[in-house]
């Protein structure tokens, strides 16, 4: 199975300070939505995972988040992909969870749910939080250049990346990067 696990906030849709509550303030960052879908078209299944801590500092509540990841779903089959599964940690950083990014526990439950062993994944995302708890399972890194990481164009990576993470300037980037890299099966005549 080939298999892509995304950041959701800064990689999908834009970052928001005051936290993306409802459906209403969920908007996708321009060509995400469309590099979904070419992924799909390419035989890529395509997992979320994100910390969604305003959950447990009760600003939304998972009727919320459902309404959220239903517009997310719905404006990504308009274009005629798939998000295959969304993981969300609804813990707050001093709640000592395993499942808050960076740790890993999000990546581990994807990696039951699909059957897969999760060296080789893909990870993006826009934090390094986002690429050490998939590093921390054997993903490979992928920064996008959008979200909190948009302020690093042009510039050297923090050493709070991994060292050998790859840097695309949007999901749409990468996308492009990993089809050419592993293009999809021949479809059977």
């Amino acid at each position: 199975m080939k298999l892509v696990i995304l950041d959701r906030d800064g990689t999908i849709n834009h970052e928001s300070d005051e936290f993306v509550k409802s459906p209403e303030e969920w908007i996708p960052l321009p060509g995400a939505l469309e590099a979904i879908a070419r992924l799909n078209h390419a035989g890529w299944h395509v997992a979320v995972a994100t910390n969604q801590s305003g959950l447990g500092r009760g600003l939304f509540d998972v009727a919320s988040l459902n309404a959220i990841h239903a517009k997310m779903h719905k404006a990504v089959s308009a274009l005629g992909g798939r998000i295959d599964a969304v993981f969300y940690c609804p813990h707050g950083p001093d709640e000592g969870c395993q499942c808050r990014k960076p740790n890993p526990g999000l990546f581990e439950q994807i990696g039951e749910r699909f059957g897969v062993d999760l060296r080789t994944v893909p990870v993006v995302g826009d934090t390094p939080r986002d690429l050490v708890a998939g590093v921390a399972v054997g993903c490979l890194p992928h920064l996008v250049l959008t979200g909190r990481a948009a302020s690093l164009k042009g510039h050297p990576l923090p050493e709070t990346f991994p060292s050998h993470t790859r840097v695309h300037n949007d999901l749409a980037a990468f996308a492009d990067w990993l089809i050419a890299k592993v293009p999809a099966p021949p479809r059977p005549a």
